[in-house]
C-alpha cells in the first residue's frame, strides 16, 4: 500500500499522466485504481482533516478552526457572447 501512496504522490507532485508513472513505483493500473477507490469512499477527504488536526494540534491551536477565509474577488466578465463581444485586431 505504501508504493500505491508514492505512486499517486509522485503523480500529483509532477503532474503527470497515468501511464507515465516510473516503472520502479507500482503499476500505473493499481494506482490509478486505489486513487478512484480513495477518492470516492471519502478517505483522501479523511487524511486532510486527520493531517490538518494534528499540524494544528502540534502548532498549539485548537484542532477545529473557528474561522474561515472565502476570497471574494472576482473577474467581472462581458455577458455578451459570440462575434457581439469581440474586438477587431488593430492593424
Amino acid at each position: 500500500m505504501r508504493e500505491v501512496v508514492n505512486g499517486i504522490n509522485y503523480l500529483v507532485r509532477t503532474g503527470c499522466q497515468w501511464r507515465a508513472i516510473p516503472h520502479d513505483l507500482v503499476n500505473w493500473h493499481t494506482c490509478r485504481h486505489y486513487y478512484d477507490r480513495f477518492r470516492a469512499d471519502g478517505t483522501w477527504e479523511k487524511v486532510h482533516d486527520t493531517l490538518r488536526r494534528q499540524v494544528r494540534r502540534e502548532a498549539g491551536r485548537e484542532e477545529q478552526p473557528s474561522a474561515g477565509v472565502i476570497d471574494s474577488q472576482t473577474v467581472k466578465t462581458v455577458e455578451k457572447g459570440g462575434r457581439v463581444a469581440t474586438t477587431r485586431a488593430r492593424s
